[in-house]
């Protein structure tokens, strides 16, 4: 594995053509389902297509990492320079001969495949979006720029990917790949909702606060599991039995290390983790007391979303706790972060919602015909 080529462009064309195969099947499905609607309603179908995939591509994203499958092929964009696991095969069955228990398996190499396969797809139905919105002239410029900003995000987030895999899991990079998703996702639902144009809604300043602290919480849960730090406090509410046990947040939050490592020569200690850990529940409490004020303040205006908002809370603190009592369940670990892409979501639908004050601008047609009158 160490005499692999970190970065192997050799299989890029065959790769490409994969994504555009896999992105033309779903265009082919949003096209029959939208060809007899309207313009607008078609790019609204095609928008929430995309938002839809990316936030499997972050659940999937997650999966990858779970099952330790982030190195299942040690080199990128391909896998042992080939396009598929097919191809690396025999490469593949050196490298988990050598090591059973190690990065490389059939079945990491496969899952890690499959995420850049769909993380591909993502970009190229983004790119499709882009073609779609830019060419409709009456599509508002603010659609447009949502979507020229998920593009250029995207490009960002693949050299994300491809740093995870160089750099071996740096925990920063791992860290940042996950927000990167989230952050690929908001920009979706502002695209999104630029183009349903909702009614505005006064709590959209909350939501926006709410969501810069979710963001928070967020970059913490995902330093929490690329340090490997979800078990570091036995039982809730207590951590390890002590209300405020022992912990280096000096260490725990200095970012630039390799995984596992605290410097040349040493390694993280067990009270980094547990900082880490109580970090993460510190601002899961607080999150939680901003959600549920959030919710009170929609009660009266906006039931359905007051009510979304409750159950995701439910869903991300049980599938929270069920991760700390229950030793880190695979499926309650995908729950969390399933819930978290859909609080977001959520969050950036109702923050795009901000009311205005401004009159509406009059087309230019209609001021000339106006003026013409007078």
């Amino acid at each position: 594995m160490n005499d692999v080529a970190a970065v192997d462009m050799a299989p890029a064309l065959e790769l490409l053509a994969i994504a555009t195969l896999l992105a033309g099947m779903l265009l082919a499905l949003w096209w029959v389902r939208a060809r007899r609607a309207a313009g607008l309603a078609r790019h609204v179908a095609l928008a929430a297509l995309t938002a839809f995939i990316t936030a499997d591509l972050i659940v999937f994203g997650a999966f990858t990492r779970l099952t330790d499958s982030g190195l299942g092929c040690p080199d990128w964009p391909g896998c042992y320079g080939q396009a598929s696991p097919l191809g690396a095969s025999s490469a593949i069955d050196v490298a988990q001969r050598a090591l059973p228990s190690g990065p490389v398996t059939v079945t990491k190499a496969w899952i890690e495949m499959i995420h850049r396969y769909l993380a591909m797809t993502v970009g190229a139905l983004i790119l499709a979006l882009n073609v779609v919105l830019w060419r409709d002239k009456t599509v508002p410029a603010r659609a447009r720029g949502w979507a020229a900003a998920a593009l250029a995000w995207v490009v960002v987030q693949g050299l994300f990917g491809r740093y995870t895999v160089t750099l071996k899991l740096y925990p920063a990079v791992v860290t940042a790949h996950l927000l990167g998703g989230m952050v690929l996702l908001a920009l979706l639902i502002g695209q999104l909702q630029s183009l349903q144009r909702p009614t505005p809604l006064q709590s959209a300043r909350t939501a926006a606060l709410v969501l810069a602290l979710l963001v928070l919480q967020i970059a913490l849960g995902g330093w929490v599991s690329s340090n490997y730090a979800v078990l570091a406090c036995r039982g809730f509410p207590q951590c390890n039995g002590q209300w405020w046990p022992d912990a280096d947040y000096a260490q725990g939050f200095t970012l630039l290390r390799q995984l596992g490592r605290a410097g040349a020569d040493g390694y993280v200690e067990f009270t980094a983790l547990v900082a880490i850990q109580m970090a993460h529940r510190g601002v899961a409490l607080l999150l939680s007391l901003a959600m549920i004020a959030l919710a009170a303040r929609l009660w009266r205006h906006h039931l359905r979303g007051a009510l979304a908002l409750i159950a995701l809370l439910v869903v991300q603190v049980g599938s929270g706790l069920s991760n700390v009592l229950l030793d880190w369940p695979l499926l309650a670990a995908l729950l969390h972060t399933a819930g978290a892409a859909a609080l977001v979501a959520l969050l950036m639908a109702l923050a795009c919602r901000l009311p205005t004050t401004r009159p509406i601008a009059q087309p230019a047609l209609e001021r000339r015909w106006q003026r013409g009158r007078a």
